[in-house]
């Protein structure tokens, strides 16, 4: 196996463990931010506990990184907090596909960033795959309900979505030497502190059934999928990554129906067979490279 299909083995098992991060909006009764305060606090503790048992270095190579793990920290915090607001105020199905126009985001974004002109072959086929992700995403909204809280709830989710995507692309051009567990480390580490004075339930006040579940999201589906995503990030686009993670809307509507009975409409099916046909091919076209 080499390190261009290892990080794709990385990337799917990250993107099944997000596909059950959705549901902890809904399953932990506390605002989006106090949420995300407590998961980076758990994922921080985690990976640093990781780190030292690996007997890795912690600190980074030089001043310039820190800064940029600064940028990176504020960046993922303000994703997560729209992210899981998103959620709770359109619903999982709904949130979490306004929250996957990132890939179409990533593609427009990324030779922007990197200075690169959508001119080539491979750059434009990424495109067509995005129009094509993009529909099969419209096509998973079940009932769309043009309600205020829904409303704002995708509109959150969208900047979510452009906050994950700015995210991918900084990580990939300027902190990809670090390991996934290091780079996750810094990033959830800024996140907290920076968030940790804003929430509204004190740590007191959190029941142990929330405890529990703050515990499994912050351990099974942060810190672990999150290392495993930035260690994906070394050897594969931030377009690829995007355009493949696009399995996780059809994990997080699977279990959202199993766990909370959000129901499925045939329109969803049609625009999951997009999204998983799109993602599939486009991990065929790395694996061939490859």
């Amino acid at each position: 196996m080499n390190s261009q299909q290892q990080s794709l083995l990385f990337l799917h098992c990250s993107v099944l463990l997000f596909g059950g991060t959705a549901l902890f909006s809904k399953l932990i009764g506390l605002p989006a931010l106090d949420i995300t305060v407590y998961r980076t606090g758990v994922a921080a503790i985690v990976l640093l506990i990781l780190l030292s048992l690996q007997k890795r270095k912690i600190t980074l190579e030089n001043t310039k990184d820190y800064g940029i793990a600064i940028l990176l920290g504020v960046v993922v915090g303000i994703h997560w907090v729209t992210y899981f607001a998103g959620m709770q105020m359109a619903g999982v199905t709904v949130g979490i596909i306004a929250f996957f126009t990132y890939p179409v985001i990533t593609v427009f974004l990324e030779p922007l960033l990197t200075r690169s002109k959508i001119k080539k072959t491979p750059q434009i086929k990424d495109v067509l795959i995005a129009t094509i992700v993009l529909f099969g995403i419209f096509l998973l909204i079940p009932e769309v309900t043009f309600g205020n809280q829904v409303t704002l709830g995708i509109a959150t989710g969208g900047l979510s979505a452009f906050f994950f995507a700015l995210r991918n692309i900084l990580h990939k051009n300027y902190f990809s030497h670090y390991s996934g567990p290091h780079t996750m480390l810094y990033q959830t580490l800024v996140a907290f502190l920076m968030l940790v004075v804003f929430i509204e339930v004190p740590p007191l006040q959190v029941t142990d059934t929330e405890w529990l579940l703050i515990l499994l999201v912050g351990i099974i589906f942060t810190a672990m999928p999150h290392a495993l995503f930035a260690s994906s990030l070394r050897h594969l686009s931030a377009t690829t990554v995007s355009l493949i993670s696009c399995l996780q809307p059809l994990y997080g509507g699977v279990l959202a129906f199993i766990f909370l009975n959000e129901r499925v409409s045939i329109l969803t099916i049609i625009g999951g067979i997009l999204v998983m046909s799109a993602a599939l091919f486009e991990t065929w076209l790395v694996s061939k490279r490859g």
